[in-house]
This record gives C-alpha cells, structure tokens and sequence, in this order.
C-alpha cells in the first residue's frame, strides 16, 4: 500500500536525521529527484529540522536575537513545507490525469499530499513518544504516561493510512477527484504582508 512505502520514506528520514541530530546538517535525498519518494523524503526531512527547530525556539534562555533568527528560519521551513505539499498533490493529479470521474464523485475535505503531510509529522511523533518511552531515567509514572500516548498514536497511524490508502483507490477508480488548492500564504510576501509592505 501506498502509506506503508511513504511512511518507511518517512522512518528513513528521521532516522538519518537523528545520526547528527543538528538542525545545521547538510541534507542528502537518496532518491532520484523525478520520482514521488524524493518529495516524500524531502517533504519528511523538512518536518524534521522544523520539528528541532520549534524545540530550540522555546528555551527559555535563548538569546532574543537567536529566538529572531530562529522565528525566520521556522517561517521560511513553513513554506518549504507548503511547497513541497502542492508538488505531492500535482504528483498525483498527474498520475490520476486519465481517470474517468464519475458523475456522483465527490471531493474529499484534504487532498492526498495533506494527508500524507499529517502522516509524516505522525511518524515524528511516534519516533519522539518512542524515545520517551525508552529513557532509563524517568519516572515510572512518566513512562507510563508516555506508554499510552505512543498506543493511541499508533492507533491513529493505523487509521490516517488506512484513510490515505481509501482515499487514493477512491481516486484511482473516478470515485473521487481532487484539486491542488495553493495555500496562499500572505506573510512572507512583500505585496500581501502590509507590515513587509511598509518596509519598501
């Protein structure tokens, strides 16, 4: 099934990350760059250093000017993020391009690549959780807290593929079609951000 093969992209990812475990590292895409597992590599790996990122800008001592800096770097990773979902969702418009969409299809409240994008921060937090679990120094209430929250987890890996895969079969068959909606993201553009604007 689709979801499966994304979220081992997915695990691959954030398991090369944590090699290093620096938000500065250089990033390698093994996959070649006209395929879907490059985007899906890309996509996850983006998740990751922001998922570091959003850590380190909630240090209470970090240096004002850093946290700035920090905030800059989130905003630009937000948009990398968003990008990299419009490419996903125009991989599969193209592959579903011939399908004869039924009469009665419908379309479905997030596209493919959005939740492939909830399924990708899933496996951060599964692989975080995880860590959780497994610390030798914390308490036992601590850990069986985190116990739990790594089954429901789980439990929602579980269901989000299960909906993914439902999702692109239902596509694959006209059942459903889909669009590529551009996120439109207003603050980092020099016309639409009126606070950006002024600095003209």
């Amino acid at each position: 099934m689709f979801s499966d093969t994304a979220y081992r992209i997915f695990e691959e990812s954030i398991q090369r990350y944590h090699e290093k475990d620096d938000v500065y590292q250089s990033f390698n895409n093994p996959y070649p760059k006209d395929g879907i597992s490059h985007l899906l590599y890309r996509k996850n790996w983006i998740d990751t250093v922001q998922w570091h990122f959003e850590d380190l800008i909630r240090d209470p001592a970090i240096d004002p000017v850093e946290a700035l800096d920090l905030k800059r770097k989130i905003d630009a990773s937000n948009q990398d993020r968003t990008d990299l979902v419009e490419y996903i969702d125009s991989y599969f418009l193209d592959k579903y391009q011939a399908v004869e969409i039924k009469a009665n299809a419908t379309i479905n409240t997030e596209s493919p690549a959005w939740a492939l994008d909830r399924l990708s921060i899933l496996a951060l937090k599964i692989y975080h959780m995880q860590q959780e679990v497994d610390r030798t120094e914390a308490t036992a209430e601590h850990l069986e807290k985190c116990r739990k929250k790594l089954e429901v987890l789980r439990v929602q890996r579980t269901d989000l593929s299960l909906a993914i895969d439902q999702l692109l079969a239902d596509i694959a068959a006209g059942n459903k079609y889909m669009k590529v909606y551009k996120q439109m993201k207003m603050y980092n553009d020099e016309e639409l951000n009126p606070v950006l604007r002024g600095t003209k």
